[in-house]
């Protein structure tokens, strides 16, 4: 991955919480799963027909890619991160009028915390958030 200053949603980009990396123990072909969490802006469709919208959503999640080399540190994780195919886990979405997402409710509440002020301030990063970072 490499860091833009520029956002463009059409290039999906990522802010990511650089403090957050975590490494699992290397598997048994040597490599380590890592992950950060980070949130991103998304396009999204919204009913059907006449009726149908397009939103732009903002989404919180994880980036997690098997690395050949145990990362120093977050940097070095999206250094190594070249394979965006499959894009970010979503653990969270929110709309402006509803929130989707299979989690606790003391987790969707901690996630609208952060993706309420940050789709009311599209396109800003969220505080505590370095990006944008994008494939």
């Amino acid at each position: 991955m490499i860091r833009e200053d520029r956002f463009l949603i059409s290039r999906r980009p990522y802010a990511v919480d650089l403090s957050s990396l975590k490494v699992g123990e290397p598997a048994e072909s040597g490599h380590y799963w890592a992950m950060v969490n980070a949130v991103w802006f998304r396009r999204h469709s919204k009913g059907y027909g006449e009726d149908r919208r397009i939103l732009t959503v903002a989404c919180i999640g994880t980036l997690r890619n098997l690395q050949d080399e145990k990362p120093a540190d977050a940097r070095a994780f999206l250094a190594a991160y070249a394979d965006g195919r499959y894009g970010g886990d979503c653990l969270g979405r929110w709309d402006g009028t509803g929130y989707w997402g299979n989690v606790t409710l003391a987790e969707q509440e901690r996630h609208l915390a952060i993706l309420k002020p940050m789709l009311a301030n599209y396109p800003a990063i969220p505080p505590g958030y370095d990006g944008w970072w994008q494939f």
